[in-house]
């Protein structure tokens, strides 16, 4: 069996804790409740485990059971024949903190938390995972930690990606560049997957030229799940950050299915992929900076910035709250922005078709924001490749209008840095010349053949070579 899963504060005298209806009635028939060790019978088979309380959102018809993978099944209390407890669980809510041990030897690294996945924990009243570790626990649950560096810790917030906005990203520039100041060896930002890369992408811009890495890490799956991903992701992330050479924002996630590495993607060109999958970031366009193991870096390419000794970064947080990202789609209407215009838009990044392309009835709304000052770049919602406005009427039309092609930005990032820009200035020949000079591999001058890979399930020549690689 799994470990003893964590509990919430519950009344010993209620074992049925969260159960009614028909999931009750059937603890009840068969004398057991909530932290149970059981085996059941039932229309559907034999199953043994733990059961857990059952969330306050859920309904009422099933049982709820830990079992010895560490995932949770649910079980039709009408199929239910037979249920026997054969013990029950020690239920330890809390991971202890420990004092990070400390090596004078070994490089200094600082631990911001904003919270995610890879620092969280199953709540048991809505079955849903919400952010509670604490940067401590996570050293009391990933002990490999310490053989990497020296870990200084900081909760900066405890939000789901979701949550995070111009106020934390501002908070979190500003605390790397003091840290910086005080002579860290490197950074590493723990963080919910979801939102990370836009936050890769505006830290790339609100702190620029840092002289150490900063890394940014999250994890797929919650720590009381067995194929966590969080304790392989935060030491290869605490190890760039000790020991690496490559001294900008990076993503560190999982690599393979396999846990042999993580990639180190660039925060301008990384983008979250698959809503589940632990490989789930890709660099589009271009290919990752490193691959990174517990015990080596593998660098993939060399025009990184390197590590320097110096304390030297720029911090600019600067932020207009009033861009957006408008995706275009057939038959879109021109009120949509005209509508962003009345609210008060200063910008307006369009994911376009193709080459960046919208339809006809959207241009006199396109003109009429333009006019009242709007700034509108134009990038493809394909992901890879340019925006080429030049090639047909229609994007030489846009442009003539006054929207500014892209070049290869993604979407996300085009819009953190129109947001970075406005913040800055509002003149339109500045904020053009901001937008398109790169700052850290947002545009490329070229893509390499072999930035872009998608390998089609079921065609024989992807199934053979499939069969060639670990899974």
């Amino acid at each position: 069996m799994s470990s003893a899963p964590v509990s919430p504060a519950t009344p010993v005298n209620d074992n049925l804790k969260g159960y009614r209806g028909p999931g009750r009635a059937v603890l009840e028939r068969f004398g057991v409740g909530v932290w149970s060790d059981v085996e059941i019978e039932s229309a559907r088979g034999h199953f043994r485990g733990l059961i857990l309380p059952r969330s306050i959102t859920a309904d009422d018809k099933h049982v709820v059971l830990k079992i010895a993978s560490g995932y949770n099944v649910g079980i039709a209390a009408e199929s239910i024949t037979k249920m026997v407890e054969v013990g029950r669980r020690e239920a330890h809510y809390k991971i202890p903190e420990k004092e990070f041990p400390r090596d004078a030897a070994k490089p200094n690294v600082m631990l911001f938390g904003t919270g995610g996945t890879i620092a969280s924990r199953l709540d048991y009243r809505t079955g849903a995972v919400i952010p509670a570790f604490s940067p401590g626990e996570l050293y009391g649950s990933v002990p490999e930690l310490a053989d990497v560096c020296n870990l200084r810790t900081e909760k900066l917030f405890a939000v789901f990606s979701e949550n995070m906005g111009p106020l934390q990203y501002v908070k979190l520039a500003q605390r790397i560049g003091e840290e910086i100041a005080k002579g860290v060896d490197g950074i590493v930002i723990g963080h919910g997957t979801d939102t990370m890369h836009h936050t890769a992408a505006i830290l790339t811009f609100m702190v620029q030229n840092p002289p150490v890495p900063i890394v940014m890490v999250g994890s797929q799956r919650s720590s009381d799940r067995p194929s966590s991903d969080a304790a392989i992701n935060l030491i290869c992330a605490a190890k760039t950050a000790a020991v690496g050479d490559i001294a900008e924002v990076l993503v560190c996630m999982f690599g393979p299915t396999s846990d042999e590495y993580n990639l180190l993607h660039r925060g301008t060109r990384v983008r979250k992929m698959h809503s589940s999958y632990r490989s789930t970031f890709r660099t589009l366009s271009d290919v990752p900076v490193a691959m990174v193991s517990p015990t080596k870096i593998t660098h993939l390419r060399d025009d990184y910035k390197r590590r320097r000794k110096d304390r030297e970064v720029v911090i600019n947080t600067a932020f207009e709250e009033k861009v957006t990202i408008l995706y275009y789609y057939p038959n879109m209407q021109p009120d949509v922005v005209d509508a962003l215009v009345e609210k008060g838009y200063r910008g307006i990044v369009i994911a376009g078709t193709g080459l960046g392309h919208i339809n006809k009835p959207l241009y006199p709304a396109i003109q009429r924001a333009v006019a009242a000052g709007v700034h509108i770049y134009m990038t493809v919602q394909t992901l890879w490749g340019y925006c080429g406005m030049y090639v047909y009427d229609t994007g030489r039309d846009l442009m003539s209008l006054g929207v500014v092609p892209a070049s290869n930005m993604l979407p996300e990032v085009a819009y953190m840095k129109l947001c970075w820009v406005l913040g800055q200035t509002k003149d339109r020949a500045e904020v053009q010349r901001l937008m398109l000079t790169p700052v850290s591999d947002e545009i490329t001058e070229r893509e390499p053949y072999n930035g872009y890979l998608v390998y089609q399930g079921a065609i024989p020549e992807v199934q053979e070579f499939l069969r060639t690689i670990k899974r």
